[in-house]
């Protein structure tokens, strides 16, 4: 991160980055893309009960303030004026459900991320309601199937669960929104006339969109029994939704009136962060989880082997939609944080990666992460997580490896399956995010699938592609998407060093070890601990994972190692 001093520096865009993990503000060059200052904060997730994942909206909220206020600070040491900043995106979390009042603009629950599984059962009983329990049954309008993962479960869940909730909707006080929702509204006023909105890409997150139609479906929300009065107004990724509102008395008060006019899901904002805006482009992004997007053009393909379909992006009120498929998988940076804070074999993920580069492979030990079930391209919830293929002469250095493999296997089964849908095979894969950082995982990732992994330069492309977006909008116009127009990157390439005959047998191994971790969860509708799937107390996550240890400490007792 660095800036020339001076204020003459021409527009700028300011990008809000809201993950699961963290939030961040980062400030782009609108001429060049260089990047001049970003601040980031953690943030907590809490676990009240086993499978259930929330965050606090109210400290999301407050992360975006403390972000904005120190990257201002930080400008104004480098002689930079805010007032250039003639724009801000919005990128954020997919899916992650909340709900506020409107009149008082608090939330009245905590906010359900994307990865909980305490819908389970009320999946199984939306299922009940559909001919065949055809999880599919919704595919041809939404894209998606019917599963924990998207925000109607989880806003029918609150509605079934919550009083609070219940009450506010039928007071007429309750708004929906996924976290781009209930920031827009927050920064533009709140309660004192806040813009409750979304763009294509998180609507067509929720189970409600039609994204044919690129608007809510009244038949989807009268299967959920979901009022429309609460849902927000859909808009494109890419115009003026509202200007910004902040206390005068922050340094962060100079972007009071600044429009507030991008607004992408993280996996599309990274999409067009890596300008993949042709039919055939894709990405690969590794964080929390893991998503690989494939652009398909102007017209919706629908999967045959177990990819969503969704909007990648809308880049303005008047341009067309353009469509992706997309494998998504829950677990890739999560598991990295599961073994630092649960299983304790190291205390930070570059801690990991030594630990991993300390052996030359995994020998013979599998990790398949299904913590929250598989995702694509099984969309099994019964799967949960093991470590199959345990010896005496395991250790915790080949744990760390097979952790980092079961990334890289779960990309190569989504890029298999894409390559089915498309007929033409990726001759190479761009990747970013913050696991992007670990030059081993990538050189796993270009061993395992056997092609080139390419990674830019410049990291940061899920927050740079949300501040295109804002530049570009309309009313804007300080950033040009015109391909003759866009800046040149430069990529760190990692070459497959090993031949694909060892790799097919990993892989082949690999596949074993996730039929294994089926079935371990029963899907009936009857009541569980609290009424709810509990994704630690399965048998092969305790089983497989104590194992683990007490083999590792019988091996170093017997080893004799201190």
């Amino acid at each position: 991160m660095s800036a020339a001093k001076g204020g003459a520096m021409g527009p700028l865009v300011g990008s809000i980055d809201q993950g699961t993990s963290s939030t961040r503000f980062l400030v782009f060059n609108a001429s060049t893309a260089e990047l001049l200052s970003l601040h980031q904060v953690e943030l907590k997730q809490q676990f009240p009960k086993e499978g259930w994942v929330e965050q606090d909206p109210k400290e999301i909220l407050q992360s975006v303030y403390e972000c904005m206020e120190t990257t201002c600070e930080q400008l104004k040491t480098l002689d930079i004026d805010i007032a250039n900043i003639k724009g801000i995106g919005i990128s954020n979390q997919r899916e992650t459900t909340v709900v506020w009042d409107k009149f008082t603009g608090e939330p009245l629950y905590n906010a359900i991320v994307w990865l909980d599984l305490r819908t389970q059962s009320t999946v199984e009983k939306l299922l009940e309601k559909i001919p065949g329990h055809n999880r599919y049954f919704f595919k041809s309008r939404t894209g998606l199937p019917l599963t924990t993962y998207f925000s109607a479960v989880k806003l029918r869940w609150l509605l079934d669960n919550v009083k609070e909730v219940r009450q506010a909707v039928q007071e007429g006080r309750a708004l929906f929104g996924t976290v781009d929702s209930w920031l827009i509204w927050s920064l533009t006023g709140g309660q004192n006339g806040g813009t409750h909105c979304t763009d294509v890409t998180n609507a067509s997150r929720t189970l409600l969109f039609n994204i044919h139609m690129l608007d809510w479906d009244a038949d989807l929300c009268k299967f959920f029994e979901i009022p429309m009065e609460m849902l927000p107004q859909v808009r494109s990724s890419s115009e003026i939704y509202g200007l910004m509102k902040i206390s005068p008395s922050l340094s962060s008060g100079a972007l009071t009136g600044v429009p507030i006019s991008g607004c992408l899901g993280d996996q599309s904002a990274a999409l067009v962060g890596q300008m993949c805006f042709k039919d055939g482009q894709a990405k690969n992004t590794y964080g929390t989880g893991c998503f690989l997007l494939f652009n398909t053009g102007h017209k919706p393909t629908v999967s045959e082997h177990g990819l969503l379909t969704t909007v990648a992006y809308k880049l303005g009120k008047d341009k067309p939609a353009c469509y992706a498929l997309e494998g998504s998988v829950a677990i890739a940076g999560a598991l990295i944080r599961w073994l630092r804070d649960n299983l304790c074999i190291a205390k930070s993920g570059e801690e990991v990666e030594k630990l991993a580069a300390e052996v030359d492979s995994s020998h013979g030990c599998y990790f398949v992460p299904a913590f929250s079930g598989l995702y694509a391209p099984y969309w099994e919830p019964t799967a949960r997580g093991i470590i199959c293929g345990l010896t005496q002469f395991t250790n915790k250095s080949h744990i760390a490896f097979a952790a980092l493999e079961a990334v890289c296997f779960q990309v190569r089964e989504i890029l298999d399956a894409m390559n089915k849908d498309c007929g033409v095979p990726l001759t190479q894969l761009q990747v970013d995010g913050g696991m992007t950082r670990n030059k081993m995982l990538m050189q796993l990732q270009a061993d395992i699938l056997c092609i080139p992994v390419v990674k830019p330069s410049m990291p940061e492309t899920t927050a740079l592609g949300a501040a295109m977006a804002a530049g570009a909008a309309e009313g804007v116009g300080i950033w040009s998407l015109n391909p003759d127009d866009l800046p040149a990157v430069t990529y760190e390439r990692f070459e497959p060093q090993i031949k694909s005959e060892e790799s097919e047998c990993r892989y082949a191994r690999w596949k074993k070890a996730v039929k294994k971790s089926m079935g371990w969860e029963e899907t009936s509708s009857k009541p569980q601990m609290n009424g709810e799937t509990s994704i630690f107390c399965s048998l092969p996550l305790h089983f497989f994972v104590m194992s683990s240890l007490i083999l590792l400490i019988g091996a170093k007792y017997i080893s004799g190692c201190k």
